[in-house]
């Protein structure tokens, strides 16, 4: 039972899983999935597609014919990841295609290797399968390959994400998924909800709502039925759970006034949305928010956090942050500690500013010094370390439930209500767990906790 590492990039999907049987004749196609969930979900549509024609699915090189490597270039070290992932592929297999966001830049992938089949960027899923036929066609049998309703998925069973949108009107500084991903374009409702229904009728336990920008859901339709779609949807989602134990989580909510609508729902132990929000702060003091082009009402923020949490006491936040962005001054650095031991948020991620080719960041004076970043960045994540001691052992002896994501010989790794997969802690059962199995929903005393991880035993 392994602990989640502190230091984790909280933007990262979890390690692909597959399941699907195959055939003797069946030619094979590699896939390496780089990045967050939202590219994972992509990486599950390409596989889906993939599926029904016919192919093969490998997790990794061995026995592929081809290889898809769906790139993150969210940041410059991601980019290098990708790049390194792109060549490994070259390495092991020669024929590879590229796809995601760093796709969006086919000149820098060809200039560092040009031996790649083909580039498409993120979500062109018609071109990836268009490459995939050239280099390895298809041998499709009607008989054998018929998918599930709910496709090829790279999550375990029990758990999934659900994209209900592409894109982002934001125009933040440091990022560029608006240039990679496009403007916001939201799914349909409908389209959402069916595809909601059929994941929990194939035995998903657990929803991860996932986009660019959740509270902006439905915000590019011209005939939107309401002001913030994100409630209708979050209402009718909510509803799924009536029948079944269901939990639906929200990530990527920005602050927007209608998310104070959201806690309701929450607070309401018969509705499926969990009390858990995923929110971007990235700072605190308002200058520094400025310059990064975010709303700089960190003030109001921590007047918003006060609302939720009186409206909905058993609600976790978690959110991450930027420490050394140009211009970052000492003052601006402790003012964003100070917000933190104000605002006690939860579950807290933090990078260290790096600049993005194609960033507006990039040009803006005083950059930081690396050694000034990295002791900003211990400094920030001591301050949330102790915060999440602190409300972790505020459980101890408590009843709660938790999610069982896996069982092996020494235990079952858990997750609560506050807990997201990868990016969040565990609960972990060293005894009494032998009848447990993944995607089981269980009552747990708690009777340790540490920094980031809680201990326990199910209910008699």
């Amino acid at each position: 039972m392994a602990q989640n590492p502190p230091n984790l990039r909280p933007d990262l999907a979890p390690k692909l899983q597959l399941r699907e049987p195959t055939r003797d004749d069946q030619p094979k196609i590699g896939m390496v999935s780089l990045g967050c969930p939202k590219a994972l979900v992509d990486s599950e549509r390409i596989l889906t597609r993939l599926r029904a024609e016919g192919y093969a699915i490998s997790p990794d090189y061995a026995g592929a014919e081809a290889v898809i490597v769906n790139t993150c270039g969210f940041l410059d070290s991601a980019k290098a990841e990708s790049l390194d992932a792109i060549g490994e592929a070259l390495k092991e297999n020669g024929k590879v295609i590229v796809t995601g966001c760093l796709g969006a830049e086919p000149d820098y992938i060809r200039e560092h290797h040009p031996a790649i089949l083909a580039v498409t960027g993120p979500h062109q899923y018609e071109q990836v399968l268009d490459a995939v036929h050239l280099a390895v066609p298809p041998s499709p049998d009607p008989f054998i390959d018929l998918l599930p309703a709910t496709g090829v998925t790279l999550t375990p069973r029990h758990y999934s994400y659900l994209k209900i949108s592409e894109g982002c009107n934001h125009k933040c500084k440091f990022c560029i998924i608006p240039d990679m991903r496009g403007l916001l374009a939201s799914r349909p409702q409908k389209a959402v909800i069916r595809e909601a229904e059929k994941l929990v009728e194939a035995g998903v336990r657990e929803l991860l709502v996932i986009s660019q920008d959740t509270s902006a859901y439905g915000t590019d339709w011209k005939d939107r039925p309401s002001k913030a779609p994100i409630l209708d949807l979050a209402r009718e989602l909510g509803s799924l759970g009536a029948q079944k134990d269901l939990w639906v989580r929200l990530h990527y909510v920005y602050p927007y006034p209608h998310v104070r609508e959201l806690i309701p729902l929450m607070a309401d132990p018969a509705n499926a949305i969990l009390p858990y929000l995923d929110i971007p702060f990235q700072h605190a003091h308002p200058d520094t928010l400025k310059r990064m082009a975010r709303p700089a009402a960190a003030s109001r923020t921590l007047d918003e956090i006060r609302a939720w949490r009186s409206e909905c006491p058993d609600i976790t936040l978690r959110s991450t942050f930027i420490v050394g962005y140009p211009g970052e001054t000492e003052a601006e650095f402790q003012h964003l500690l100070d917000w933190l031991d104000e605002a006690q948020l939860d579950r807290v991620g933090c990078f260290q500013y790096e600049n993005v080719d194609g960033a507006r960041s990039n040009a803006l004076p005083d950059h930081v010094a690396a050694e000034v970043k990295q002791d900003r960045w211990d400094r920030f994540m001591e301050k949330a370390q102790a915060i999440s001691e602190a409300k972790l052992a505020a459980k101890v002896g408590t009843t709660i439930q938790v999610i069982v994501d896996e069982v092996e010989d020494d235990g079952a790794t858990c997750r609560t209500t506050s807990d997201a997969p990868e990016i969040d802690g565990n609960l972990f059962i060293d005894e009494g767990f032998e009848g447990l199995k993944a995607g089981d929903m269980v009552s747990v005393v708690v009777d340790e906790a540490g920094e980031y991880d809680l201990w326990g035993k199910p209910v008699a």
